[in-house]
């Protein structure tokens, strides 16, 4: 008595697979719509991070006058133009030991009294 083979289903559509015993999907779509989803959450939370950085810089940069090299800030004018300080691409600390905080190349150091220094990092010529 011959065996009749088990289909699986497709791991997204759940119709049944034809062709290789190790097939997963029906379709390109399905496998790529399957995969899309596993990775949506990480992608999403990667993109919200993303966007927060580019805001933060954004309103660093707004901040900081194109002729000069420094400026000073209150911090409540940065969360009223919604800078989040949790996010920042990196930190500095100063050989004088403060510890600047950076979103690319646009940067603050906290001062006393709720003020930020906002600054430039500059690249050699």
């Amino acid at each position: 008595m011959l065996k009749q083979k088990e289909t699986k289903p497709c791991l997204l559509c759940e119709k049944p697979l034809k062709g290789r015993s190790d097939k997963k999907f029906c379709d390109d779509y399905c496998r790529a719509a399957y995969n899309n989803d596993l990775k949506s959450a990480a992608n999403n939370y990667i993109r919200n991070v993303n966007h927060a950085l580019g805001k933060n810089r954004r309103i660093l940069e707004s901040l900081l006058p194109e002729a000069e090299q420094t400026v000073k800030a209150n911090k409540d004018k940065l969360i009223e133009k919604g800078f989040q300080f949790k996010y920042h691409t990196h930190r500095y600390c100063a050989l004088n030991g403060n510890m600047y905080f950076y979103c690319y190349e646009y940067g603050y150091l906290p001062l006393e009294n709720n003020w930020l220094l906002i600054v430039k990092k500059t690249t050699p010529k």
